[in-house]
């Protein structure tokens, strides 16, 4: 599903990834991890088309990253959800409309928005939440809503970037487990963190990354 062959991405002549090679396979559920600075924020950024590689190869679905079109990478991410540490949910607009957002912007029919976001807020534990408004939810919740914007169009892949960096523990396992339940469903999932306490309570593959360089996979 995801292949990188020997992608390097360099900023001013400096490496933020360097010959990184790696395959993950469709359905899997992955971490990213590594210290402040390794390349975590490059990779993930690389994968949903935000930049593109210096040097190498990146494959999603068959579609090379590098010379892919806006218009291809713009297709691609209508099946790639993206999850991010502060939430970016839009704080006027109701629950419902936050997770709609993305079926609204392809021009899905009203009824169609209602029925997926009622489902996918039922799926992330938030279900009769709709008409509330982000600010008057927790930090956890918040982060599920956010979660439940990334799937609500049943997307390939899930990308999330330090999705509990700014959550407590118990909040943070709340968004794991429903991370861990829309796998489950066979959505590959990819989480850039560097908690390790996270990583041994969920165990899965981990892509460890030091200086740019992939050290273990």
């Amino acid at each position: 599903m995801i292949r990188l062959y020997r992608v390097s991405k360099e900023y001013a002549g400096v490496g933020a990834l360097i010959d990184v090679s790696v395959h993950v396979t469709k359905g899997e559920f992955c971490y990213i991890s590594g210290p402040s600075g390794a390349g975590k924020s490059t990779l993930l950024k690389l994968l949903y088309g935000a930049i593109k590689p210096t040097r190498g190869k990146l494959l999603i679905n068959n579609i090379d990253m590098g010379p892919a079109k806006d218009r291809d990478i713009a297709h691609l991410r209508r099946h790639m959800g993206v999850v991010f540490q502060d939430f970016k949910l839009i704080p006027r607009r109701t629950v419902a409309e936050n997770v709609g957002l993305a079926l609204e912007v392809l021009g899905t029919p009203r009824e169609v928005i209602g029925r997926r976001v009622a489902a996918v807020l039922s799926i992330v534990g938030l279900r009769g939440r709709g008409d509330e408004l982000p600010l008057s939810l927790s930090g956890g919740e918040q982060q599920r809503v956010a979660v439940a914007r990334a799937i609500v169009n049943d997307p390939a892949v899930i990308l999330a970037d330090e999705p509990t960096g700014n959550l407590d523990g118990a909040m943070a396992i709340e968004v794991m487990e429903v991370l861990q339940a829309v796998n489950l469903r066979g959505t590959t999932v990819m989480v850039a963190t560097h908690d390790a306490g996270l990583m041994q309570r969920f165990p899965y593959r981990t892509l460890r990354f030091r200086a740019g360089r992939l050290e273990a996979s």
